[in-house]
């Protein structure tokens, strides 16, 4: 039974790295009609509404007030930090190379929960991290090294620092999923960071005038919101399940998934690269997620 929960589990991961990756295609496509922090703030507004219902037909639970304050700080860095340091750099830098510096997420995701102590370093998630990192390089290629105009490394770092909070969530969320349902967690982080990114999205002038979007524009938002729901509670779901690591390494599958869309939306011919990268990321979960079957059972 515990080994089915972890096969749900992983595939609960690597849909959300399917997911994650399109929504950056998607934040990219639209960010050049609004602003990083607006656009975050519609992003999870729409998405916690996507929840409420699910949330309203549960029986209520009331979270300790201890845990009130931690459980809402890692929701403001989890939803409002990460999105916003990421939309700013989508703003100048290409998604191929936004999706390939988040991609080192898996790597501080392993490092960080070796250094609290909540999972070992073994050979094998070692060696299955890098493969999948191998394999993002490899799949994007120079497209991840194109010039993207003046102050590339400043976007570059808040790529790096987003990917890093996203980390530091990952490890710090566990406690508090052994304690309540992945779905009032998530929900309730949601709507924290939804409060938090509206002074945001209030300094940017959001409130001043309606959004004006066009229809593809408004067709990207609502995309990225409902999968943004339902990802971010998958997300919670797998942490529950299974150790950090085991999830964060199918954000592997977040670069892929968004050069591959590139191939089908924007008529980009994939390579011998994505191929290449594609057969190593497997490779890679595949190592990540082997087990010691065999001392297991006493052999």
């Amino acid at each position: 039974m515990k080994l089915k929960t972890e096969t749900l589990a992983s595939l609960a991961a690597a849909l959300v790295g399917i997911q994650v990756g399109s929504a950056i295609v998607a934040s990219r496509f639209v960010i050049a009609q609004t602003q990083p922090a607006s656009l975050a703030f519609m992003r999870y507004s729409i998405g916690a509404l996507c929840l409420l219902p699910f949330v309203l037909s549960k029986p209520k639970l009331h979270f300790a007030r201890r845990d009130l304050v931690p459980i809402a700080l890692l929701g403001i860095i989890q939803f409002g930090i990460v999105i916003a340091l990421m939309n700013y750099a989508l703003q100048v830098l290409p998604s191929a190379r936004v999706a390939l510096v988040f991609a080192t997420l898996p790597l501080q995701t392993m490092l960080i929960a070796a250094l609290l102590k909540q999972e070992s370093l073994t050979l094998s998630k070692t060696l299955g991290v890098f493969l999948t990192l191998l394999g993002v390089g490899l799949a994007l290629g120079e497209r991840a090294l194109l010039p993207a105009g003046s102050q590339v490394w400043t976007r570059e770092l808040m790529v790096l620092l987003s990917a890093f909070s996203a980390a530091l969530c990952t490890v710090l969320y566990r406690p508090y999923l052994k304690k309540y349902p992945a779905l009032q967690v998530s929900s309730f982080g949601m709507l924290a960071s939804v409060i938090f990114l509206a002074f945001l999205a209030a300094r940017e002038g959001f409130f001043l005038k309606l959004p004006s979007f066009t229809p593809l524009g408004w067709f990207a938002i609502i995309f990225v919101g409902i999968s943004s729901g339902l990802g971010y509670f998958l997300w919670l779901w797998a942490l529950n399940h299974t150790t950090p690591t085991k999830v964060t390494i199918f954000l592997a599958l977040n670069p892929i998934t968004a050069t591959l869309l590139g191939a089908l939306l924007l008529a980009e011919k994939p390579g011998l690269g994505l191929l290449l990268g594609l057969l190593a990321v497997v490779l890679g979960l595949v190592v990540a997620h082997f087990r010691q079957s065999k001392v297991k059972k006493g052999f």
